[in-house]
């Protein structure tokens, strides 16, 4: 039996979805973030020593980074390759595409999403009052100078890509779609400004496959603003 250890509002989700799409069995162990602080709770660190989301257990191996358990999956149970491409060529278009897209999403992609959520963040938190404007003009600095634009730049490009294809490796969707689900998905529902209708359609595409919606049965909705 496949362990999937489920931190809530977490990148996990994408690993449920990937199971449900393989139609395989497996076991959902939950838990849940602090309130607070929004950290993973302790327990997890029992699992893995990062003590991070998602982690998954198959054959007393415990495997994490989703890329990673990603790839172990589509190629251990993926024979008919029903998300993945085929091993060979490796040097083929759909591969190649695919390979960089699982790795551009967490590798690109989501650190100036993270960056711009802590610096959001940073202006809301509650600070002694003398501090505040200090805290709030680094913050926004930091957001104009740097977050924003790099921000820009990578959902134009992502906007860009979804123009020119169907799915993001090809003219079907893989778990390359699993896995840019997540940084996509962010955005969008922080975005104000509506100019991105490609990825906004990828984003309906994905939430109306029955495998997903199955996967939100077993993790639990998430919420993707906070």
């Amino acid at each position: 039996m496949i362990k999937v250890h489920h931190l809530n509002n977490s990148r996990s989700q994408r690993v449920l979805w990937l199971l449900e799409e393989l139609e395989l069995p497996y076991e959902v162990i939950r838990y849940q973030r602090d309130p607070k602080t929004m950290l993973a709770p302790k327990e997890l660190r029992a699992i893995h020593p990062l003590g991070k989301s998602p982690v998954v257990e198959l054959d007393g191996q415990v495997l994490a980074e989703s890329a990673a358990i990603i790839e172990t999956l589509t190629e251990r149970y993926d024979s008919e390759h029903r998300v993945s491409p085929p091993l060979q060529p490796m040097e083929g278009e759909e591969r190649m595409r695919y390979r960089y897209w699982l790795h551009y999403a967490e590798g690109s992609a989501m650190p100036p999403l993270l960056l711009s959520l802590v610096f959001s963040r940073l202006k809301q938190a509650p600070m002694p009052f003398f501090v505040k404007p200090v805290a709030r003009g680094i913050a926004d600095k930091a957001l104009s100078s740097f977050v924003g634009p790099q921000l820009k730049l990578h959902l134009d490009y992502i906007e860009s890509e979804l123009g020119q294809r169907a799915w993001f490796a090809g003219e079907r969707f893989t778990a390359a779609d699993i896995q840019m689900s997540f940084p996509v998905e962010a955005a969008m529902a922080r975005a104000k400004d509506g100019q991105r209708p490609r990825m906004q359609a990828f984003v309906e595409r994905i939430q109306a496959r029955p495998a997903y919606q199955r996967a939100l049965e077993k993790g639990g909705p998430y919420s993707l603003l906070s």
